[in-house]
């Protein structure tokens, strides 16, 4: 009897010790933190490192989210899914669930403050309210990004740009152009689009430069 209480007793410490321990994946408390603002974030990946200064007053909703996405570490094994040369390198996640529960956190639509220079960084959307999850950063001058009308919205106001390691996002795998862009597994089966685009650069980690 007192062997299995004992037991008992080891098991629900293991586990208490395991769920202090595992990070959560969505807090919607997180939705309302106010980045600083400046701060910089640093990307570690497989080609190398590199660092982004966001400025918050650029684009403050965009500013917040940014830095709410990095200090939870939701780009940790993100990916840079769309990497096109003269264009952008963009980049975010596949778990869908996960994706969902932050996208459901509408960021109201800013005007374009600072434009999409080489080096900048914006949030890409798809219509009103829809920066929500995915980045990109400008390989390129992309002026034409400043005002470009879509689905009732004007243009991608940047937030921040490459301050170190530019050469790193220019040397992300770029061969498999947009094709990527079309293939649903990539939120539906995840494995088989990483099978069907083995060399995508993956970002092993993203956190904030105190």
């Amino acid at each position: 009897m007192k062997f299995k209480l004992a037991s008992i007793i080891l098991l629900l410490i293991a586990f208490l010790l395991v769920n202090c321990t595992q990070k959560e994946n969505f807090n919607l408390a997180w939705t309302r933190e106010q980045a600083p603002e400046y701060f910089k974030a640093k990307f570690e990946t497989h080609q190398g490192d590199f660092e982004i200064e966001v400025t918050r007053k650029l684009s403050p909703k965009a500013a917040d989210r940014f830095y709410q996405l990095v200090k939870h570490h939701y780009f940790d094994k993100g990916i840079f899914y769309r990497v096109v040369p003269g264009f952008v390198a963009q980049f975010g996640r596949t778990d869908n669930a996960l994706i969902e529960q932050w996208r459901a956190v509408k960021i109201p639509d800013e005007p374009v403050v600072s434009g999409n220079q080489k080096g900048s960084i914006s949030f890409a959307r798809a219509g009103k309210e829809t920066r929500d999850v995915e980045v990109f950063i400008n390989l390129e001058n992309n002026t034409v990004l400043d005002t470009l009308q879509y689905e009732g919205v004007r243009g991608f106001p940047s937030f921040g740009r490459v301050t170190r390691g530019m050469d790193i996002v220019e040397k992300l795998y770029s061969g498999y152009g947009e094709s990527t862009m079309n293939n649903p597994n990539m939120y539906t089966n995840p494995e088989a689009f990483y099978q069907k685009f083995p060399k995508l650069d993956l970002i092993k980690k993203a956190y904030i430069i105190k």
